[in-house]
């Protein structure tokens, strides 16, 4: 059962991807094969499993579910985060599409969804705007694929390691003076409209549940407006945020990376709310 909402509650807000859970890719074991950490699987996808915790972090979060408002918050749309499969008790509440979605025991609320789009079509161009640009500007020789997630932004698909450096700059001037913003996380190039935030989706979980303190971990470009949002905040060794340097006076940066900062984010999230 997850911790009952009163007024002393802790709201622990938290990214997943590369913050709380990783892909293979980005376990980022670098001791010997003897002390590798066991791992629990938390997603699969068509069969495959797909990401991952240590175990010590699992039963970490599962006392964390007890402890305090635990609210899971992606970027990812609600399907993608439906093949999560965390451990402690369900969540009551989740941000999902980087908070265009509030999800209320599974379910989207349709009024937190209709006051994000009256915001988006008042603050910032179009989707389709900006999907076209990228439609017309990104190269076929290192753009695997176009998506969209829940109508609201866009995302490519990249060859990392072929992706222009300038193209990305440019990119990021061309939506700043639309409204959007754009990050880049392992192979996916984000496109996001600014008024479309995590944190705004975090204040209206606080005001519903009138906690005291709000925590915060994320390792994004996007996660920066949750983190500053918080009371307190971690960020990981690795990521958009560590390779900028990027701080401010409430986050506290972590020197470990990969899975070992989730595991050290969630000891974190405890440590305080205690």
């Amino acid at each position: 059962m997850a911790v009952p909402v009163t007024d002393d509650a802790v709201l622990v807000a938290s990214d997943l991807d590369r913050t709380l859970i990783y892909s293979s890719a980005a376990l980022a074991l670098t001791v010997p094969d003897a002390r590798v950490p066991r791992l629990l699987c938390v997603e699969v996808y068509e069969g495959r499993p797909l990401s991952y915790m240590t175990e010590t972090a699992a039963a970490l979060l599962a006392e964390l579910g007890e402890t305090a408002v635990f609210v899971p918050t992606t970027t990812r749309t609600r399907a993608q985060y439906g093949r999560i499969n965390l451990p402690g008790p369900a969540a009551k509440y989740a941000i999902c599409a980087n908070g265009g979605h509030l999800l209320v025991d599974g379910v989207s609320d349709p009024d937190w969804h209709a006051r994000v789009l009256a915001r988006l079509a008042d603050e910032c161009a179009p989707l389709s705007e900006v999907r076209a640009h990228l439609e017309t500007t990104a190269d076929p020789l290192w753009t695997r694929k176009h998506r969209v997630a829940e109508d609201l932004f866009a995302y490519l698909v990249v060859e990392r390691e072929l992706l222009p450096e300038d193209w990305t700059k440019e990119l990021a001037v061309w939506a700043e003076n639309r409204g959007w913003t754009v990050s880049l996380q392992g192979r996916k190039l984000y496109a996001v409209p600014k008024p479309l935030t995590k944190s705004a989706a975090m204040r209206e979980v606080a005001r519903r549940t009138g906690a005291r303190l709000a925590l915060a971990a994320g390792d994004s470009l996007l996660d920066a407006d949750l983190l500053l949002a918080a009371d307190r905040g971690w960020r990981p060794g690795h990521g958009e945020l560590a390779d900028s340097g990027w701080a401010a006076p409430t986050v506290t940066p972590l020197p470990e990376r990969g899975v070992a900062a989730g595991e050290r984010i969630v000891r974190e999230f405890l440590s305080a709310c205690r």
